[in-house]
């Protein structure tokens, strides 16, 4: 997105907020996060089961046209880092059809992450089919899994919107990771995320939620 496209875009969203935005579907705690062997932007191939042996797997359903993302992403950098350093395996999907949206092409996401500094696989899912089977509706979205891969936590990175004047901390995502690691459930209600509705190329929308 070029730069005056988007301010005009960031102007629209603070004036319109909720109107202009896609919320979380939040799908069923305790449901198990979906196989998924996807391209990474590096051209490595990435799975879940590469993660098994992690106490934690974060999935994050990201972009790189999206202020909502963009409001975030070097606060996101710098916490997905201190996860993984916990032993936390985060990876980074996009789902969007980068033929529409092509600020979410490769060459993009590889900008984005050189940008913010994401140190996580971050995969391609070039068919849109793990973003339906993981129930993903916006950017960003989070799924937080424990260790035996069963949903703990999804919602917010924290309370901080474009244009809202709250500060990016990414506490109530770092507060999910430490009720994890600690072996506990995360207390509810899980504030939803707001962002961004994932591009998707028909008129299916994302809600599957395929077995595993």
């Amino acid at each position: 997105m070029r730069p005056r496209v988007r301010a005009k875009h960031e102007r629209v969203l603070r004036r319109y907020g909720w109107a202009m935005a896609a919320p979380s579907a939040m799908v069923p705690l305790g449901i198990p996060a979906h196989d998924f062997r996807l391209p990474a932007i590096d051209a490595s191939v990435v799975g879940r089961d590469d993660f098994a042996a992690a106490p934690a797997l974060l999935v994050i359903f990201l972009c790189n046209h999206c202020p909502y993302v963009r409001h975030i992403e070097q606060r996101l950098g710098a916490a997905t880092s201190a996860h993984a350093n916990r032993g936390v395996a985060v990876v980074g999907i996009c789902s969007n059809d980068a033929a529409a949206y092509p600020d979410d092409d490769v060459a993009g996401l590889r900008a984005q992450a050189d940008r913010a500094g994401f140190a996580f696989p971050y995969l391609i899912d070039a068919e849109q089919e793990v973003g339906r089977a993981y129930g993903a509706a916006c950017t960003p979205d989070f799924f937080l899994y424990d260790a035996d891969r069963k949903l703990s936590y999804r919602g917010a990175f924290d309370h901080a919107t474009p244009g809202n004047g709250k500060p990016v901390t990414g506490e109530l995502l770092d507060e999910a990771v430490d009720f994890v690691l600690a072996g506990k459930a995360v207390p509810e209600p899980h504030k939803p995320s707001l962002g961004c509705s994932i591009k998707w190329r028909d008129n299916r929308g994302g809600l599957n939620l395929l077995s595993s």
